[in-house]
């Protein structure tokens, strides 16, 4: 019998050799035919914790290495986009900060009663 795959996004690797993986499915309503998302979170073993939050990665099926765990990671498909997002905007503001404290260097050069 095949081992089942998903695919689903980290959402935590705070434990040892785990990862909790969120899979995103989309059903339809039986009666009223309108497709919503269905969110299940499943407890995966990383044996060389290599992934990281926001990685999207392929879970298969395996036997229970724990209570909660019958998962394993098999592989990476995509890395986090909003960290390298993060890393961008936070840069942005150092440098915003390293402009206003030159001007305020500049303007401390004023004597009194100058106007620049």
């Amino acid at each position: 019998m095949p081992k089942h795959k998903l695919t689903g996004k980290v959402v935590s690797n705070k434990m040892n050799k785990t990862v909790v993986v969120e899979v995103e499915r989309i059903k339809q309503h039986p009666k009223y035919k309108r497709r919503y998302k269905v969110h299940k979170r499943y407890k995966a073993h990383d044996e060389k914790e290599e992934y990281n939050l926001g990685d999207k990665v392929v879970i298969e099926e395996s036997r229970p290495q724990s209570k909660d765990k019958r998962w394993t990671v098999v592989r990476k498909i995509g890395e986090n986009r909003e960290k390298s997002l993060g890393e961008a905007f936070d840069s942005t503001i150092e440098s915003e900060v390293e402009n206003e404290t030159e001007n305020e260097t500049k303007n401390d050069n004023v004597k009194e009663g100058q106007i620049n």
